[in-house]
């Protein structure tokens, strides 16, 4: 009997290896998902910041608390249920939390609502400057809608805006996007947001901590987010103006 089960059961170890293999490698394969769309949000970040005369005003990113960046939004996901598309999400800690200035990120959909693409462009880049902390509780709920649950207005571009800033008093949520080569202040009103719980499973090597313990500093920055946090430590390394 023994010999006739042996192969059955050599065979029955075999499949379980081989799905256990695939498992490790579809693992592996969000994981690395989690971390090019960090390598993506540095890079849109990075280029709308280095940019004087077409980039966010350093006035207007020096009062941010928070800085959301959408990479790669699909203008297509409304056909589909309105899925836009997903981002991460950073804010000021104290000097004391870490060498940063800026926390761990959080992954976040962005989902619905009426956001403008530039010149007929299929995807855009998103970006959101959140002006105050009262927006950040409101954030962290099982969803925050722009517009609704925190004031929002399209921002000012280049070192000739810097006057304007002084027009968004009141706002919560200053917002950008980027199509073809193209940035400018969109209005992302009725826009969704939601924390990722899975892509923080992933980028935090399976644990989940909480959003709020993580954009408060009480979590550390895992390798893949040092290039994004490099870039707002450059540009905006303390918050140099209060609201």
């Amino acid at each position: 009997m023994s010999r006739v089960r042996f192969p059955f059961a050599k065979q029955r170890v075999l499949v379980l290896g081989c799905v256990a293999a695939l498992g490790a490698a579809s693992l592996a394969a969000a994981k690395s998902g989690v971390e090019k769309r960090l390598d993506a949000a540095a890079a849109v970040l990075s280029e709308t910041l280095d940019s004087v005369d077409q980039g966010i005003p350093a006035s207007l990113l020096d009062r941010a608390h928070c800085v959301g960046v959408f990479p790669s939004v699909w203008k297509g996901a409304l056909l589909i249920g309105g899925r836009f598309g997903k981002g991460v999400v950073t804010c000021r800690v104290a000097e004391s939390s870490q060498n940063s200035s800026w926390s761990a990120p959080v992954n976040f959909r962005i989902e619905g609502g009426n956001i403008g693409f530039q010149v007929g462009g299929n995807q855009t880049d998103l970006v959101l400057l959140f002006l105050g902390e009262r927006a950040i509780p409101k954030l962290l709920r099982t969803g925050f809608t722009i517009g609704l649950d925190g004031a929002a207005a399209a921002g000012p571009v280049g070192r000739t805006a810097a006057g304007q800033t002084d027009a968004l008093l009141g706002v919560e949520i200053v917002t950008y996007s980027r199509s073809r080569g193209l940035f400018a202040g969109v209005s992302v009103d009725g826009a969704t947001l939601r924390p990722a719980h899975k892509a923080n499973r992933m980028l935090y090597e399976g644990w989940s901590p909480y959003p709020k313990e993580i954009l408060e500093g009480r979590h550390p920055a895992t390798p893949a987010a040092q290039p994004l946090l490099d870039v707002l430590n450059k540009h905006s390394p303390e918050r140099r103006r209060s609201d």
